[in-house]
């Protein structure tokens, strides 16, 4: 019985883990999905993106370089983290 317990809990921990982690990826595709629209890229894609930053002059690109960094930094690994850093997600 004990092992079937295990299972149980092993596999709720597992589809919680799923769920967390396609929680993230919806949330990053919303992003990335946002700054097309936002700059009017059509390509939807990699190349698309490699194309309009070409064509930018160097504050807009800062400024989406510094959207990028915002949302694809982790926040795993930092020792200078604050309370707020965690109140914005």
């Amino acid at each position: 019985m004990k092992n079937s317990v295990l299972k149980g809990v092993l596999g709720a921990l597992a589809v919680a883990g799923v769920a967390v982690v396609a929680k993230k990826v919806i949330e990053r595709k919303r992003f990335v999905r946002g700054i097309f629209n936002e700059y009017g890229i059509k390509e939807k894609s990699p190349f698309g993106l490699a194309d309009k930053i070409r064509e930018m002059d160097e504050e807009q690109y800062q400024e989406l370089k510094g959207k990028f960094k915002k949302e694809f930094a982790s926040r795993c690994c930092r020792k200078d983290v604050r309370k707020e850093d965690f109140a914005e997600a």
